[in-house]
């Protein structure tokens, strides 16, 4: 035990929580990853999610499209502004060249102050204006883009709230996190200034040229030759860009993945002592983590120099020729001056659209993440023509069912169980023999590779899943609590009932005792997974939980297993009112707790292999009689 705790302490890795506690099946993460890592060294590279192949993806344009129709719904309220602020800056950037050049052969040549005066006043205003929209654009735009970003995360949160469990069985929480939180917010420039500053920057573009080839054609085609120069050296750049930015989300989502996990289990880490190994195995893939950012982002600076490069060289094309041409009197002074302004302000707008495609790209890596989770499609989907599941009065069949978490080791092998509506069924069998997957099945977390799961003669398959599961409550032996009050986690059983139905509930389960000593009573405010709270108080609450729910059906997945002998005794009283005409299904290995069950069913490896009442199944002496046997054993040498 103490060697497994310390490879998972050092090396965590992905599971199949089904696949392991259903089939048997055992998962090492030191053979997931590879084994050890010493101080400083380089996590196996083995160790891969599923999104590593986007790397390999071409860049779609078609993306970058459905990433901006997020833009759509403001449309009405953006595409005013933009035509506001394409007009003012553009114009006003446009006319601080001319204003000058006008200025040097006019008014500072021929010395007149007073049009001198009128064109640093008439400038001063064109600044003032220029100021004044860029201000009230980038405040627009920002609350416009803060809210494209509210949508997609929203949708994101939706889909990921909708997708079924093998999806999670696949992933770590800590990937799905990096998509909701970094993948999302690295959108944010993009959204709030990058789309509307990419379009003043092309018009203002387009305005500069046209500027240049007026007042000398060939100077300014001079010039303008430089930027296919730009062009060619920057698009090598961009695939191994993009690549990088694709490699530093997926180390970003693999240190997310490792430090969930750690959080999660640091109580084993401690008892352990694996502090220092799971600090190195950490330090080896921050390193990995610095390394891909290095990486993107030298390249991502390279654009920088490439432009700077060509716009030094339109300078000296400019001032070589301008030169030339102001001795041949082709060109004034004052034009040149104006000429070299708009050359600067020419650069300028290429600069930021360089900037704006590095932007893209890390955009484009995380929106293919974000992307790739909403497109996901759940593996437990309705059917277009579901129909609601009528209240029912509680009858369960399983139809000869065949499941398995992997391809080719079944967990469940041609099960045919029929309950009756208010019996109450026990299901017993060593670990991995396919109780909890049985009721898996019954809450359509998962559907059968073969059969059918009936409930009143429905196929669940054919309704809707809220309808099915309404009328479902499962009480786990590792009970989640949410962060908040005492008494909102019970009423997440029922969100529309009041505090006196709360409070009878927790009554009926015993919990109304120990709630009361509490400093606050039902407002008082309970930690993240309930950490303040024993494990016997934190099941009292599932309980009433699943009681305020008032279930057809319900499931108690060794529900009292943490719950200590004298809060048992309460329990038992309680479940005679929770299970009181009601379908229940009962995994335990208490014999206080299925004795009384109605039917006992003993499954081996995935098959039924006895059923029968408790009396029944020890007269046979089968397998129910040795696991009983073995109970009494274990716990006359635990008294002796």
């Amino acid at each position: 035990m103490a060697d497994s705790a310390k490879q998972s302490a050092r090396t965590p890795g992905q599971q199949n929580p089904g696949a392991q506690q259903n089939s048997g099946a055992q998962h090492s993460p030191g053979a997931q990853q590879g084994g050890s890592h010493d101080k400083g060294s380089k996590p196996d590279e083995r160790f891969v999610y599923q999104d590593d192949d986007l790397i390999e993806k071409p860049f779609n344009w078609g993306q970058v499209s459905r990433l901006l129709s997020y833009m759509k719904p403001y449309s009405r309220q953006l595409l005013p502004i933009i035509l506001v602020s394409i007009i003012l800056v553009t114009l006003t950037k446009l006319a601080i060249p001319f204003l000058i050049s006008h200025a040097i052969d006019d008014a500072i040549y021929p010395k007149d102050k007073r049009l001198l005066l009128i064109l640093t006043g008439t400038m001063g205003a064109v600044y003032i204006i220029q100021w004044l929209a860029n201000n009230f654009r980038i405040r627009f735009t920002n609350m416009i883009g803060h809210r494209v970003i509210y949508d997609l995360r929203q949708d994101l949160f939706g889909r990921i709230q909708r997708l079924s469990f093998r999806f999670f069985d696949k992933r770590p929480a800590g990937s799905i996190l990096v998509r909701v939180t970094n993948d999302v917010n690295s959108l944010q420039d993009l959204f709030t200034n990058g789309v509307v500053n990419s379009l003043i920057d092309c018009i203002q573009l387009a305005g500069i040229i046209v500027l240049l080839l007026a007042m000398n054609f060939k100077l300014g085609l001079a010039v303008i030759l430089t930027v296919p120069i730009m062009f060619f050296v920057s698009t090598s750049l961009r695939k191994r860009i993009r690549r990088a930015w694709q490699d530093v989300r997926m180390k970003q989502s693999r240190i997310n993945s490792h430090l969930n996990e750690s959080i999660q289990g640091i109580k084993v880490t401690q008892a352990f002592t694996q502090e220092k190994e799971n600090m190195q195995y950490f330090e080896g893939m921050n390193k990995v983590n610095k390394k891909s950012w290095d990486t993107a982002s030298a390249l991502n600076q390279s654009f920088g120099p490439v432009i700077e490069i060509t716009g030094a060289i339109g300078y000296c094309i400019m001032f070589w020729y301008g030169a030339h041409l102001v001795e041949a009197d082709g060109l004034t002074v004052g034009a040149l001056v104006g000429f070299a302004t708009y050359i600067g302000q020419f650069w300028d707008p290429i600069n930021r659209l360089g900037q704006m495609y590095s932007q893209l790209l890390v955009a484009m890596a995380s929106s293919e993440r974000i992307f790739e989770f909403i497109d996901e499609q759940p593996n437990v989907a309705e059917k277009k023509e579901a129909i609601e599941l009528p209240p029912v009065e509680g009858r369960v069949h399983f139809d000869h069912i065949v499941f398995e978490y992997e391809a080719g080791r079944p967990a469940l092998r041609g099960i045919n169980l029929k309950v009756q509506a208010g019996q109450s069924v026990a299901l017993v069998g060593h670990t991995g023999s396919g109780k909890s997957t049985i009721i898996n099945l019954l809450s359509r977390f998962y559907d059968p590779l073969e059969g059918r799961v009936l409930v009143d003669g429905c196929d669940i398959r054919d309704v809707t899943l809220q309808s099915l599961r309404s009328q479902i409550s499962i009480v786990m032996q590792d009970t989640f609590i949410f962060s908040g009050t005492i008494r909102d986690n019970i009423r997440y059983g029922r969100l529309d009932a009041s505090d006196e139905e709360v409070e009878l509930a927790a009554q009926a389960v015993f919990a109304h005792d120990f709630i009361s000593r509490l400093p606050d009573g039902y407002e008082t405010e309970v930690e993240e997974r309930g950490n303040s709270l024993s494990m016997g108080q934190r099941q009292l609450l599932s309980f009433a939980r699943a009681l305020l729910a008032d279930p057809r059906v319900l499931i108690l997945d060794e529900a009292t297993a943490s719950i200590d002998t004298e809060t048992e005794l309460k329990i038992q009283e309680a479940l005679k009112t929770l299970l009181f005409g009601r379908t229940s299904f009962i995994i335990a290995h208490r014999l206080s707790t299925i004795r009384n069950a109605n039917n006992i069913v003993v499954l081996d490896h995935g098959r039924i292999m006895e059923t029968g009442s408790h009396e029944e199944l020890m007269r046979k002496e089968g397998i129910y009689y040795g696991l009983i046997q073995a109970q009494y054993r274990f716990l006359s040498e635990a008294a002796g």
